[in-house]
């Protein structure tokens, strides 16, 4: 017969005292069955859960993680580890803050290396609730103690740390990328095609092309063979990594200035074809990816120096209506300018509304760089037409978005294009430029 830990069941008896309560009242106003918190409260046959203990707690004025300190000898004994019991109790753990009982588990349960199954079915809990954050701690975790490198449940950790490391951070991208990159195709197929992607999309932020070039290549590949239960696992329908692989693909010979190359890519995303009759996700996948190629056809003209393009491309993205789309045409647009000697003021003076709008952009990771990289082009096209100032503003602009995300090479461009003009600048300017570069004011000052 299991004996209830003593000391949780005195505090609750306390508390019932304190506020009155017999069995039958907590069980009404908690919701608790009357017999089963009878029953766990006398430590007969059953067990008190975590969510039992936060109804009490809660019905008793008590903050969220009230007895967990108390509340492991519900599910850890000398005989046995109650996994119906620990899971719970560790993602309720994580959720409240009380990390002070997770490590004091945590110790205990990895004394047997099986049991990290425990810790790993923790962190899924933790993830598909949305609490990422949470959930790293757990993974890493598994990390640390899953010594079979072909492990299954060690791939898919490694694929959730890097899903929850991404962000802006240019640097700790990198570094992920190089951790998981070697289980990439050690996961369940079910899994691969969207790591493919994640890797390619974190790349191509990085201007790592080489890798983008691999990963979409595996991605293009590997979307045409998926099948059954694969694709039920799958978070998008296999034409949308297809077609994501062939936008990837022509993206990076853009990058490279192959222009008429990516245009082959571009228009068999355009017009993607599939080889077996699309559901309704299907076809909303395809005709989205008809948007993305006729926006990126008008890119790849306009990059060539067709000038005679660009107010059509302006009327198509102002048709799109969507700020990501607006910020990548606009690139687009005033990098040609600057190349080919354009003037594109009344296109800026359109889209001025959606230019202010850019900084929402700072936490996403493409269009973060996709926000710095408007802003570099921006500072050139006013230094190319004579407006320093706006060149200077926007050039410091640039470079405190390439500090915030740690692109040091486009921080580097920042200051080169800085320096460049610098004896023009205000003193204001010059004060902004000096902190952004590390100067104590009082340094600056003297």
């Amino acid at each position: 017969m299991r004996v209830v830990n003593r000391s949780l069941r005195w505090e609750i008896e306390d508390q019932m005292k304190l506020h009155g309560y017999n069995i039958n009242q907590l069980a009404e106003l908690s919701g608790i069955n009357p017999g089963n918190l009878s029953m766990a409260l006398n430590g007969i046959s059953r067990s008190m859960t975590i969510n039992q203990l936060d109804a009490l707690g809660n019905i008793f004025g008590k903050v969220p993680g009230w007895l967990y300190e108390l509340y492991t000898e519900e599910c850890i004994s000398e005989e046995r580890l109650s996994r119906p019991r620990l899971v719970p109790y560790l993602v309720r753990c994580a959720e409240v803050g009380r990390n002070d009982c997770i490590d004091a588990v945590v110790s205990k349960i990895l004394d047997n290396p099986k049991n990290v199954k425990v810790i790993f079915a923790a962190a899924e809990k933790l993830f598909h609730k949305g609490k990422q954050k949470e959930s790293e701690r757990f993974y890493e975790l598994v990390v640390e103690n899953v010594k079979d490198s072909f492990s299954e449940m060690l791939a898919i950790s490694h694929y959730r740390l890097f899903t929850v490391t991404q962000g802006t951070d240019a640097e700790r991208n990198w570094k992920a990328v190089i951790r998981f990159d070697p289980f990439r195709n050690r996961l369940p197929e079910g899994y691969r095609l969207d790591a493919l992607y994640q890797l390619a999309r974190v790349c191509y932020s990085l201007k790592k092309w080489r890798e983008v070039e691999e990963y979409a290549g595996e991605l293009v590949e590997l979307s045409t063979v998926v099948s059954g239960d694969e694709v039920v696992a799958l978070k998008k329908h296999p034409v949308y990594y297809y077609g994501k692989g062939l936008l990837y693909l022509g993206s990076v010979l853009e990058r490279r200035g192959l222009y008429e190359q990516s245009k082959k890519y571009v228009r068999s995303y355009a017009g993607l074809e599939w080889p077996e009759p699309l559901d309704e996700s299907g076809q909303k996948e395809v005709e989205q990816f008809k948007i993305w190629g006729k926006a990126n056809l008008y890119t790849l003209e306009v990059l060539t120096g067709n000038e005679d393009i660009i107010d059509e491309y302006a009327d198509y993205l102002a048709s799109l209506n969507q700020l990501n789309d607006v910020v990548a045409g606009l690139i687009a647009i005033v990098s040609s300018a600057n190349t080919h000697g354009f003037n594109v003021d009344h296109v800026l003076a359109r889209f001025s509304g959606f230019i202010e709008r850019f900084d929402i952009f700072n936490k996403h990771l493409i269009l973060s760089d996709r926000h710095l990289q408007y802003r570099y082009h921006k500072a050139i096209y006013e230094f190319r037409n004579g407006r320093i100032e706006e060149g200077l503003d926007e050039t410091l602009y640039c470079l405190s978005l390439a500090k915030d995300m740690k692109k040091y090479e486009d921080g580097f461009q920042c200051v080169s294009l800085f320096e460049s003009y610098r004896e023009q600048a205000s003193a204001e300017q010059l004060k902004t430029y000096q902190l952004a570069m590390g100067v104590r004011e009082e340094v600056y000052l003297e």
